[in-house]
């Protein structure tokens, strides 16, 4: 499959049942949504499941997609983002019938790297974050989506994306000091 052919060929590709087109698309667009649903999950298992129900969505609607609504791109990220909605609604309307038993604080080896550490200090200051926020963060710095598209795929003005941003940023901001305060009072 020619890997010049555009999203919109592909798809029309993909509503005839082109196996070549669906690799295709598939070879295109998997590693952004699964870096999308991992970020928003904090779980690449769960990231996995999110993209193969995108994908499955997208083969079921090639065959009437209509261009000029939205660019297909903004669409298959907005349902990658509703997927990821819809289980982290589900992880919170789980009760847990017993508390789970806490994990040694004490450090492994691996995490000694500085590298390490301050990566999972950002992803778990971005998991604490509100959910449109961190939607907001990851669609602009991890996927590197301009404003105008973060705020098609969230269906919000520009405005309103820079406030969740502005937002997002100073919670961030807060959320790593306080984490950094606590490490220095070990």
């Amino acid at each position: 499959m020619d890997n010049r052919n555009t999203d919109e060929e592909l798809l029309v590709k993909i509503g005839q049942h082109d196996d070549a087109a669906v690799r295709t698309m598939v070879t295109r667009k998997l590693p952004r949504l699964l870096a999308l649903a991992a970020r928003m999950l904090g779980d690449r298992n769960e990231a996995e499941d999110v993209a193969q129900e995108a994908f499955i969505r997208l083969w079921r609607q090639a065959g009437s997609w209509q261009s000029g609504r939205a660019t297909f791109d903004t669409w298959l990220h907005r349902v990658t983002l509703n997927l990821c909605y819809d289980r982290l609604r589900r992880h919170r309307e789980q009760l847990v019938a017993e508390t789970p038993e806490r994990a040694d604080p004490a450090p492994d080896p691996e995490q000694s790297l500085s590298t390490r550490d301050e990566s999972d200090r950002i992803k778990r200051a971005l998991a604490s974050l509100p959910d449109r926020q961190r939607e907001a963060i990851v669609l602009q710095y991890y996927q590197e989506f301009s404003n105008i598209e973060a705020a098609q795929i969230m269906d919000i003005s520009i405005e309103a994306l820079e406030s969740l941003l502005a937002r997002a940023r100073r919670n961030l901001r807060t959320a790593l000091e306080e984490t950094a305060q606590q490490e220095k009072a070990k």
